[in-house]
């Protein structure tokens, strides 16, 4: 749960939570510094810990953070951020809710997902990206926002099965009424594996908003990918693997990406067993996996029948689908984060999800 439901607290405010803080264990590390588990009031909360010359950085998260009406339940929570100085060292810290299931990419490495699982993990990243992306108009409305480093290291799982976006640094932010973003661009920015082809080549234009939010749909695109590999039908799933681990080393360079996304056009995978209705009806004749599957999904039945045990098989089918129509090479064909989250949002009623 959410400790704090504000945005934007007053700066003493914030000083005088990061004060209380007691910081207990190192839970991960990226290019900025370190992410420990902290306490306050006797609650889990995640800190962020920049080192001074990252000062940069620090601040724009911040600062994006504490964008108005910027709070969603699938947007990482922002509590507080201050500098901690003691003379010698000074620590920039930004806290935010703690979510003791890790990130998407950690808790894809170590477990499964149903149907469920795996279209509720889905439709909750591209709800919180369809707010990002949004633009709310009014004196208290909100701005659009891109993130620019989409990917699953920086997606958040929740107690209850979806997912909250975080490591909003390299966003930007529209005004629309000078149509301008409100920082000075890099035109290559974000985690190579994840670049769009537009971004891997250069082409992408600066000056429209729009091709921002085209290049985060991309990125999501590739994380429906890792998200579908390890959904569990009857008892077959894939392992863990990120996107083009067959195709670049793991610690790839621009070139390599870009031979690979723009010059060949590849794309991962995506296995027969998502989209074959043969598949699965094979799979119905599999013995040993029916206990399971009549626990798993079936408990409301009093008989098994294809047409339910097909509905399985179309969650695969589903989000195979969108995934391919979110990395067209096109940026312009790709669907909005907006009508990935109808689309998914569609296949969830017909399962009764929420």
């Amino acid at each position: 749960m959410p400790i704090l439901s504000q945005v934007g607290l007053p700066l003493l405010v914030q000083r005088s939570i990061a004060r209380q803080i007691q910081l207990v264990e190192t839970i991960g590390k990226g290019r900025f510094g370190e992410v420990w588990r902290g306490r306050w009031r006797g609650e889990n909360v995640a800190v962020k810990i920049f080192s001074s010359r990252e000062e940069r950085s620090w601040f724009r998260e911040a600062e994006i953070y504490q964008t108005v009406m910027l709070r969603h339940d699938n947007i990482l929570g922002f509590i507080a951020a201050d500098n901690k100085d003691n003379g010698t060292w000074t620590q920039l810290w930004l806290i935010t809710d703690y979510h003791e299931k890790g990130s998407l990419f950690d808790y894809l490495n170590r477990s499964t997902v149903d149907t469920n699982g795996m279209i509720r993990m889905a439709l909750s990243i591209a709800t919180g990206l369809a707010h990002l992306h949004m633009d709310i108009v009014g004196t208290q409305g909100k701005p659009a926002i891109a993130h620019r480093d989409l990917k699953s290291k920086n997606i958040l799982v929740k107690t209850n099965g979806t997912c909250a976006i975080g490591d909003l640094g390299l966003a930007v932010r529209h005004d629309v009424i000078t149509d301008t973003v409100d920082i000075q661009l890099n035109n290559r920015v974000g985690t190579k594996r994840y670049m769009a082809p537009e971004v891997l080549e250069e082409t992408i234009n600066m000056n429209h908003f729009d091709s921002f939010k085209r290049a985060d749909v991309y990125a999501l695109g590739l994380i429906l990918w890792e998200i579908a590999r390890r959904c569990n039908v009857g008892g077959i799933h894939d392992e863990y693997q990120l996107p083009f681990y067959d195709l670049v080393p793991s610690d790839p360079t621009i070139e390599e990406m870009r031979k690979v996304v723009c010059t060949d056009r590849q794309r991962p995978s995506i296995p027969n067993r998502w989209q074959s209705i043969e598949f699965a009806v094979y799979i119905q004749a599999v013995p040993y996996n029916w206990d399971k599957i009549w626990i798993q999904i079936c408990f409301t039945q009093s008989v098994i029948n294809v047409p339910t045990f097909n509905l399985l098989f179309q969650a695969l089918q589903v989000m195979s689908k969108v995934m391919k129509e979110c990395w067209y090479h096109n940026a312009a064909a790709r669907l909005t984060a907006l009508r990935i989250k109808k689309s998914l949002a569609n296949y969830g009623a017909m399962e009764d999800l929420k």
